[in-house]
């Protein structure tokens, strides 16, 4: 399903039950090659971790997956305590 090309790189998927629940889609509407996709998911139902690499948000008109971590989530304060230590 997701997967990662180069390290560090994340990838997403949104897929939504209907054309309705898109607010906005543009492509390369030229101000450089810019993606913009806006939209709902409506209500959330679930947020959960699928096989600890890939986190899912269920709504109700639409699921969004990201290629993300348990591990890869910090919290701000710890975030800079490892910039600091670099």
């Amino acid at each position: 399903m997701l997967g990662r090309k180069a390290a560090g790189e994340r990838f997403f998927s949104l897929e939504l039950k209907s054309k309705e629940a898109v607010k906005t889609a543009s492509f390369g509407n030229g101000r450089g090659d810019r993606v913009t996709i806006e939209g709902t998911i409506g209500t959330l139902q679930r947020a959960e971790f699928e096989e600890n690499s890939v986190l899912e948000l269920v709504g109700t008109a639409g699921t969004l997956r990201i290629d993300l971590a348990r591990e890869d989530l910090v919290k701000p304060s710890q975030k800079l305590q490892e910039v600091k230590e670099k």
